[in-house]
């Protein structure tokens, strides 16, 4: 995912003056091909990424549409309070990339795992949420928040992702991008993020092969009045999500399903909570958390 976003970004920045990338002194082997391009938008704020933040916002607020990259927990928690007040109260075009959504750098331990991200993000007034599930949808999503500029958050895998699409799919917040069809749909998987992966394992076990398999790339606060339409062709659905079972895009689908009175049953699959207390890799504590079947 890492190399598609820099190709892409770089494709559009050389049709657009005004994106420029600012780094927390680290995504270096990605992020050179941009650096080299356009120097003069590229910045490395050093590893300081509350300033990072803001020099972002104050370059968004001369005209500038900024990406700020670095690794997932550092400019989302750490940059908390410049995120509310300098990034989404003022509806600045800035994009929060970050690298290492969920659990990819697991075994760097707790200050590493990305499992409380979106339920952060999705408290702030006009946020939209870009959880990419294979390269192609890190294509598009870029390029809808390019045509698209607001505050943003853009969460990329580490490496390795598999390809799902064979070119980028359309894309639009809030619409389930179907993967896998079963011909008469009535339960459903809805993956966002890199739990797509997830999502194509469990419809191969017996139990679920007859679940149709969604990702939902783009999502927030202004897309649930999208879902009531969606969730009614439905009975069951059941969202995945390499974030914590709580406050993530499942408990986000369950408020959207509330408010339209919609009589699907939505049940929620992403990581337990024991999974904080953990070292290992990505895909162990994966399992560990539930995300996954049990081998």
């Amino acid at each position: 995912m890492r190399n598609a976003f820099v190709q892409e970004l770089c494709a559009l920045a050389a049709q657009h003056p005004n994106i420029a990338l600012v780094v927390g002194d680290l995504g270096y082997s990605v992020v050179e091909p941009f650096q080299a391009a356009f120097p003069d938008r590229f910045f490395n704020a050093g590893v300081a990424e509350q300033n990072m933040t803001g020099l972002a916002a104050g370059l968004a607020s001369e005209g500038y549409h900024v990406f700020t990259y670095s690794i997932a927990n550092f400019p989302t928690f750490r940059c908390a309070e410049q995120l509310r007040n300098d990034v989404a109260y003022h509806g600045l075009s800035v994009t929060v990339v970050t690298v290492g959504g969920g659990l990819a750098y697991g075994a760097l331990g707790y200050s590493h795992h990305a499992v409380q991200d979106y339920a952060l993000i999705r408290t702030l007034p006009g946020m939209t949420i870009a959880a990419p599930g294979c390269p192609m949808e890190v294509r598009s999503c870029i390029r809808y928040l390019v045509a698209n500029p607001g505050p943003s958050y853009l969460r990329l895998g580490k490496a390795g992702e598999p390809a799902i699409h064979i070119e980028p799919p359309d894309l639009a917040p809030g619409r389930w991008v179907p993967i896998k069809l079963c011909g008469v749909e009535r339960r459903a998987f809805l993956a966002t993020g890199a739990a797509l992966s997830a999502a194509l394992v469990w419809a191969d076990v017996a139990e679920y092969r007859d679940y149709a398999v969604f990702s939902l790339p783009l999502w927030g606060m202004g897309a649930k009045s999208v879902q009531e339409s969606q969730l009614g062709a439905f009975d069951e659905v059941i969202t995945l999500e390499d974030h914590l079972n709580d406050g993530g895009m499942g408990s986000w689908l369950l408020e959207a399903a509330n408010a339209s009175n919609s009589k699907c049953r939505v049940r929620i699959r992403g990581l337990d909570a024991t999974v904080c207390g953990e070292v290992g890799s990505q895909s162990t504590l994966n399992r560990i958390g539930g995300l996954f079947p049990a081998l």
